[in-house]
């Protein structure tokens, strides 16, 4: 059994980034292959008694309306072939994509009368990967060197766990809510330690800032409310074959609230018998 990672994603998000970050873990990767080819890759990959038995093919642009007619049949081929596949869809902001694109002045990959509208078309074109995507990446806020740290972090495992991987995640959302979470929840109503001018310039890590946000009895509701909802949905999506979940907890400016609450999700998470993986996107902003 082969271990089959597909990339997909926006032109301008970090596909050659995420490719090279594969290779130096040491997949095979297959850069830039047309979605209509990607069985007969796979099938010679496997043929040729390559010597690993991780391989990463990384799609080529969205090329017309016939992409998802030709990209999920054969997925879900691949998949028949009891190989195990996990699809990477790497997302990005308008915002973000059009300021790439014009710092380097590369042309994006779809002729249209401006930047904004290439990359609505190529979104339309690829919302259906993404819809089936096992994980997808927001890259808006990382640069290459974040990127291939997430990446190693999501892939730590190298796909061989049997167990669903739980990322939980803090953020601010004055930052933007994250778009590659599964579950996003809103901690604004408690107490904020940024109004304490001793707690202001320190985190949630720091363990002034974690009392003051934990030994709030409305924290501590929450925290035995949150252990018992993920207590119910975490077997449930393991059981419906789900390989990596996502929960995200936002405060204001995400360094102090969701910061303090990740820490201790993540420790009720692992008791549940699961390997929580903490990222906090906005601590350092």
């Amino acid at each position: 059994m082969s271990d089959f990672l597909i990339i997909a994603g926006l032109s301008g998000a970090g596909r050659s980034t995420a490719a090279d970050a594969f290779e130096d873990a040491g997949w095979f990767v297959i850069d830039n292959m047309p979605s209509s080819l990607l069985n007969k890759v796979s099938e010679l990959v496997i043929s040729s008694g390559s010597e690993t038995d991780k391989v990463a093919l990384v799609l080529g642009r969205a090329g017309g309306e016939k992409y998802e007619d030709e990209l999920l049949p054969a997925l879900e081929e691949l998949k028949s072939k009891q190989n195990r596949v996990t699809v990477l869809f790497l997302d990005a902001s308008e915002e973000v994509l059009v300021r790439r694109f014009e710092g380097t002045r590369r042309r994006h990959p779809i002729s249209a009368e401006s930047i904004s509208e290439a990359i609505a078309t190529e979104r339309r074109l690829l919302q259906s990967i993404r819809d089936v995507a096992d994980i997808v990446v927001d890259t808006s806020d990382l640069n290459i060197h974040q990127l291939k740290s997430r990446l190693a972090d999501v892939f730590r495992n190298d796909g061989h766990s049997s167990a669903m991987q739980v990322q939980v995640m803090s953020f601010g959302f004055k930052n933007g809510a994250p778009v590659d979470a599964d579950t996003v929840l809103d901690v604004r109503f408690l107490p904020n330690p940024h109004w304490v001018d001793s707690l202001r310039e320190l985190t949630g890590l720091d363990k002034q800032v974690r009392a003051f946000v934990i030994d709030n009895p409305q924290c501590q509701e929450l925290l035995d409310r949150l252990k018992g909802l993920f207590q119910f949905l975490l077997p449930l999506y393991s059981a419906e074959g789900k390989s990596y979940f996502t929960v995200a907890i936002g405060c204001t400016g995400g360094r102090h609230r969701s910061v303090a609450i990740v820490e201790e999700l993540a420790k009720e998470i692992k008791a549940l018998g699961y390997v929580p993986y903490v990222h906090h996107r906005d601590i350092s902003k």
